[in-house]
């Protein structure tokens, strides 16, 4: 009865407040930015539908973890950034706009992107004959759910900019507080098996964390990018979507295991996530005395 509750209420509420959120931040000028800044959008773009998609195969490839965990790590490595990539991006002075874009963007393309790398996984790994397809209607359902509450904020935004103001605070603790919830609602349905849900998906959730903000930060300096603008697509891409990859888990594939990597990696992000904004930080206050001692005078 309480899973039922949590996957047919719980879920579907506390991801739309999540997107609700989101929308208040976007504006439609948002996704004509992919036309002004190519460049900077397909590194970040491309980093998300292609890099991590390939770097978590092969990551939970080479552990050996179990088939319900791989598929769980590779839907959240098909769910987009969220929030807090836009919080973090903020606090270490990416490149918000970016962020933004980025995220809008990101989110539409995940309804292509979604179904086609979650049955692809679960093909791969479960077998054809032991998987049930992420179905049309249940994909309908979830893009209604993602579009709905978005288009609703960012007309509150573009509309009510004042009543805007007003409800981010509430609905950015809101969210932190859904996302708590949801993860010790997971642990506590998942306490029998916890342990060896740790030990089998708790290093690959670190690994790909830490590995996608690098990968995403490197991508940007190698497209030659700004430094703001390469914190901003390291973040985009690190810090994902966890409560949509627990919905899908949960009231779309209704695999309870499949949930784990998304709880664990939501439950890491904010440390690994400071920890390495601290990094980057540090790194720039580093090399620009060395690049300034380097100008010839």
């Amino acid at each position: 009865m309480q899973d039922s509750a949590l996957s047919t209420i719980g879920l579907p509420a506390a991801l739309a407040i999540i997107m609700l959120g989101l929308g208040l931040h976007l504006r439609v000028d948002d996704f004509r930015r992919i036309w002004r800044e190519p460049r900077a959008m397909v590194i970040g773009l491309g980093c998300q539908a292609v890099l991590l998609p390939a770097l978590c195969f092969g990551l939970v490839k080479a552990l050996g973890m179990p088939a319900e965990l791989a598929v769980g790590m590779m839907l959240l490595a098909a769910s987009p950034g969220g929030t807090t990539a836009n919080l973090y991006s903020h606090l270490f002075k990416g490149d918000v706009a970016l962020n933004i874009s980025l995220t809008a963007i990101n989110s539409l393309l995940a309804i292509v992107t979604i179904p086609l790398i979650v049955n692809l996984s679960l093909e791969v790994f479960m077998g054809q004959q032991q998987y049930v397809p992420l179905q049309f209607r249940k994909t309908l359902e979830v893009i209604v759910l993602i579009l709905t509450p978005v288009a609703i904020g960012m007309f509150i935004h573009a509309r009510f900019p004042a009543a805007s103001r007003r409800m981010d605070k509430p609905v950015k603790i809101a969210s932190a507080l859904i996302l708590f919830v949801l993860i010790l609602a997971i642990l506590l349905r998942e306490r029998a098996n916890l342990a060896a849900y740790f030990q089998q998906a708790g290093l690959a959730a670190l690994v790909f964390n830490l590995a996608s903000m690098f990968v995403g930060y490197y991508a940007g300096k190698l497209g030659r990018l700004s430094e703001p603008q390469s914190r901003a697509i390291a973040f985009e891409i690190g810090l994902h979507n966890g409560t949509l990859a627990i919905y899908l888990a949960l009231a779309v594939l209704n695999n309870g295991a499949m949930s784990v990597p998304a709880a664990i990696y939501s439950l890491i992000m904010f440390i690994t996530a400071a920890l390495f904004g601290a990094w980057v930080t540090r790194a720039a206050r580093t090399a620009a005395p060395a690049a300034t001692a380097q100008r010839p005078s």
